[in-house]
């Protein structure tokens, strides 16, 4: 009987996939404090730098995304809104809970 080989295709090389997640690592290793790193250092404390590189180049990907398809203009955020509505949330929960022991 003749065997049977598989013939295996070369993956496929990715070089946005790759620029990317190199233009991630580059701001992981940022020295100033960007909103970008800022996230960037966030998620690598709570799951690790891979998951951080993953994670930015995804969020670079969306921002490249939408100003080539949608043209919105990127406007970079000197904090991130849902952390301040976040404090927001709890400075009122705190508030709450001391009129209530009165």
């Amino acid at each position: 009987m003749a065997k049977c080989f598989q013939v295996k295709s070369p993956k496929e090389v990715n070089r946005l996939k790759i620029a990317l997640r190199n233009a991630a690592n580059a701001i992981g290793n940022l020295k100033d404090s960007t909103p970008l790193r800022d996230f960037f250092q966030r998620i690598s404390f709570r799951k690790g730098r891979v998951s951080a590189i993953s994670a930015t180049a995804r969020k670079l990907g969306v921002i490249i995304w939408n100003m080539i398809v949608k043209d919105v203009p990127y406007i970079n955020p000197d904090a991130y809104l849902f952390l301040d509505k976040k404090k927001l949330g709890i400075v009122k929960r705190i508030q709450s809970k001391s009129l209530n022991l009165d």
